[in-house]
């Protein structure tokens, strides 16, 4: 039975792949393993070495400690807003709303985030 941090950082792996529109080939390729193995680390079936882990977070530009993020009985580092999923990253909506946002040219985006916190702050 996989370990729950295992299945944790695997999921978080998953997530960043999806959101860089990386597949598991690619991301195997550039780890230097077979895709398979991806697949392994990213349903928590293997339990990923620190090494590898370093170039994973390399190949996906995320330092790594991103892997970590979440992760229950792990030290809080901020704010608990409460209208925020626990599991932000095992959202698609969410997922999709990031992706989007990051297609969003940069000036348009900045403006977009801008009203963003305002209409949030109203709420």
């Amino acid at each position: 039975m996989a370990h729950p941090v295992d299945v944790h950082v695997g999921k978080r792996i998953r997530h960043r792949r999806w959101l860089t529109g990386m597949t598991q080939q690619q991301l195997a390729e550039q780890v230097g393993i077979k895709f398979q193995q991806i697949q392994k680390y990213e349903t928590g079936a293997n339990r990923v070495s620190a090494s590898r882990l370093w170039d994973i977070s390399d190949s996906l530009t995320v330092p790594v400690s991103f892997f970590f993020e979440g992760l229950e009985g792990a030290a809080d580092s901020g704010s608990d807003k409460s209208s925020v999923p626990a599991d932000l990253m095992g959202d698609k909506e969410a997922l999709d709303l990031v992706r989007s946002y990051y297609a969003i040219p940069e000036n348009q985006r900045r403006r977009l985030f801008e009203l963003a916190r305002v209409l949030s702050d109203v709420a």
